[in-house]
């Protein structure tokens, strides 16, 4: 399976270490027990939304599938295995030829999803499948959330460009990976350079208060970089007086500077200043970017004021609150056999709190003659799509080929479409139920 050039898995290891110690154990014992081949499926979702939350974004699909292509035990992972005395020699065996052979479906990456909404099906062995549970989990887990963020800040901005810059406040693997969550929801840019290598998310970023620093006077430091980057830059004027500041900016480099960035103070007191000072200056068409532990809330106060963009890194890369989406891989169904046509009967844990429903799912979303979502119907038969119904589950991956791969690009179109058809309280940053109601098949909610 090749790689389109913007889809190039990351250089390195392979991922089936990525795994938790008890994922090899439940294999060990299903080989020894007979289970190992019994046909089986998992699904992902969500029992929940975060508390008040309104709508959850999936992504990190593409990722998944990139990390599900390089998910093989070579040697030294074998090697490690037997000298850590992990798993037996039967168990090793296995792993040494282990490759996923079974399907996948799946909500299309950019996507809404709410509660209960079978966001990935996986079917095959048990073998096979138990153990992708945490590589499934954690980035999905991770993305989603990001996502399902980045999504609210977006709408917060209202039209305004948004730059990711959380890099310097997460691991640096989940930096790239948030990078890519937010350009799926609609940021425009990155500060985080290997997300552009990667996976073509537009990178941007000027200087920081260090720049300034670093030189004699601000004069010094502005000239400096008007002379390296030329006069569409964006100027930081928050270091030491604004005003001082926005005037030097705006006599070195005249009414074409690009912007001037703000990073403390009263944001919107400051942002109305700058703007008629900008305007006084001849500087009318300088735009205005705001950052400083900004989150969707912060940015829709700022709504009223003259500005132009906004960077967030902190709140973005946390997930606002949520770093996590919740999200759980639990066994649905399963053969009593071996074999691929072995039939298959629901399966579902009963404990207090965090009760299963058994049975492989199947997802469509109603929508009415304008196109707006009412409900997300899960249901244990395939559907009967209706006129507006929209079918939710694609393949991605049928019989181990990885059919479901696309670009970036296409899953910001995806996301796009998929919040154009969510009613108005879906938008609202209040706390509140789910924008549309999860419909079992029972006629439960």
């Amino acid at each position: 399976m090749s790689l389109p050039p913007d889809r190039r898995p990351a250089p390195g290891r392979g991922t089936a270490l990525l795994t938790d110690h008890y994922e090899l154990t439940m294999l060990q014992g299903a080989l020894h027990s007979g289970a190992a081949e019994r046909r089986t499926i998992f699904e992902v979702f969500a029992r929940h939304l975060p508390h008040g939350r309104r709508y959850g974004v999936v992504a990190g699909t593409g990722r998944l599938l990139d990390a599900l292509e390089r998910f093989r035990f070579d040697a030294a992972d074998l090697d490690f295995l037997r000298a850590s005395d992990i798993v037996d020699n039967v168990t090793l065996r296995y792993l040494e030829s282990y490759r996923f052979t079974g399907n996948i479906w799946g909500y299309g990456e950019g996507d809404c999803y709410f509660p209960g909404s079978p966001i990935l099906v996986v079917e095959g062995t048990f073998a096979e499948a138990v153990i992708l549970e945490t590589i499934s989990l954690s980035i999905l887990n991770h993305d989603c959330a990001i996502a399902s963020a980045g999504s609210r800040m977006v709408t917060a901005a209202d039209g305004r460009s948004l730059i990711e810059m959380g890099s310097r406040r997460t691991h640096e693997r989940a930096a790239v990976a948030s990078a890519r969550a937010a350009y799926l929801v609609g940021f425009s840019s990155t500060s985080n350079l290997e997300a552009n290598r990667r996976y073509g998310v537009p990178s941007a970023g000027t200087s920081a208060h260090a720049f300034s620093l670093v030189h004699d006077s601000e004069r010094h430091a502005f000239r400096a970089q008007l002379e390296a980057l030329g006069k569409g830059t964006t100027l930081l004027v928050d270091t030491f007086d604004v005003d001082r500041a926005v005037r030097d900016a705006v006599e070195l480099a005249g009414p074409d500077l690009g912007a001037v960035r703000i990073d403390s103070g009263d944001l919107p007191v400051l942002a109305h200043h700058v703007r008629a000072l900008l305007d006084e200056l001849g500087a009318t068409h300088t735009k205005i970017v705001l950052t400083g532990d900004l989150d969707e809330y912060s940015i829709a106060a700022l709504a009223a004021a003259p500005v132009d963009g906004y960077g967030v890194g902190t709140s973005l890369v946390t997930g606002s609150g949520a770093p996590a989406a919740a999200l759980v891989y639990k066994l649905v169904a399963r053969a009593d056999q071996p074999g691929r046509d072995s039939p298959l009967r629901p399966m579902a844990k009963r404990s207090v709190g965090k009760p299963g429903r058994g049975g492989r799912k199947w997802a469509l979303r109603h929508r009415d003659e304008t196109g707006m979502a009412l409900a997300e119907e899960i249901r244990l038969t395939p559907p009967d799509p209706g006129p507006g119904d929209r079918l939710l589950l694609t393949p991605l991956v049928r019989d181990g080929e990885i059919v479901g791969r696309e670009p970036l690009a296409a899953a910001r179109d995806r996301h796009r479409q998929a919040l154009a058809e969510l009613p108005p309280q879906a938008f609202q940053l209040s706390r509140g139920d789910p924008a549309i109601p999860s419909i079992l098949e029972n006629g439960t909610e």
